[in-house]
C-alpha cells in the first residue's frame, strides 16, 4: 500500500487582506476558475496577487478582474503570458443571479477574498461586501490592537 502524502503546508495560495479591512462581509460564495496550464504552475510557486481585484457580471457568466499571476519563466517559454489576463469563474447560475442582483444595490459589489486549493482544484473564495465608514476603520483597527495587546498581557502573567 503506498503511503498518502500529508498535507505539507497551507492551502491557501493568495489571500486580499485590505478586502477584509476596507469592506464588511456579508455573505460568501465558493467558485472555481478556468485557468491556463501555465498559471497553475505559477499559483503552485505562490505567485498570485489579489489586491485590487474584483468580480464582474457580464452575459450570465462571473469574471475576475486585475488579479495577477506572475508567469514563471521556466513553464511560459512557447506561450505569450499575460500575467492579469480576466479570468472567468465557474459559479452555478442561481449564485451569479443572486450576486449580480445583491450588485445591483449601492453600495455593495463583490470581491475576491482568498485563492486556495481544494484537493487538486484551485478555488476562489468570493464575498458580497459593502464599503466601510473611516470610523468603522478606525474601530476595527482600535479592536485589533486591542486584542494583540491582550495577548501580550496574557503571555506575561
Amino acid at each position: 500500500m503506498a503511503k498518502k502524502k500529508g498535507n505539507l503546508g497551507s492551502s491557501t495560495i493568495a489571500q486580499n487582506k485590505k478586502a477584509r479591512f476596507e469592506y464588511h462581509i456579508d455573505e460568501t460564495f465558493e467558485a472555481g476558475l478556468s485557468l491556463a496550464g501555465w498559471e497553475v504552475k505559477s499559483l503552485r510557486a505562490g505567485k498570485a496577487q489579489l489586491t485590487d481585484t474584483y468580480i464582474l457580471i457580464k452575459n450570465g457568466e462571473a469574471w475576475l478582474l486585475g488579479s495577477h499571476i506572475t508567469p514563471l519563466n521556466t513553464v511560459s517559454t512557447h506561450v505569450v503570458a499575460d500575467p492579469s489576463r480576466t479570468r472567468k469563474l465557474l459559479l452555478h447560475r442561481k449564485e451569479i443571479a443572486k450576486i449580480f442582483s445583491r450588485t445591483q444595490d449601492k453600495g455593495h459589489t463583490c470581491v475576491p477574498l482568498k485563492l486556495y486549493w481544494n484537493k487538486n482544484l484551485v478555488k476562489c473564495e468570493l464575498a458580497l461586501v459593502r464599503g466601510k465608514k473611516l470610523h468603522d476603520k478606525r474601530a476595527t483597527e482600535k479592536a485589533r490592537d486591542w486584542n494583540r495587546e491582550k495577548a501580550r498581557i496574557m503571555r506575561a502573567h
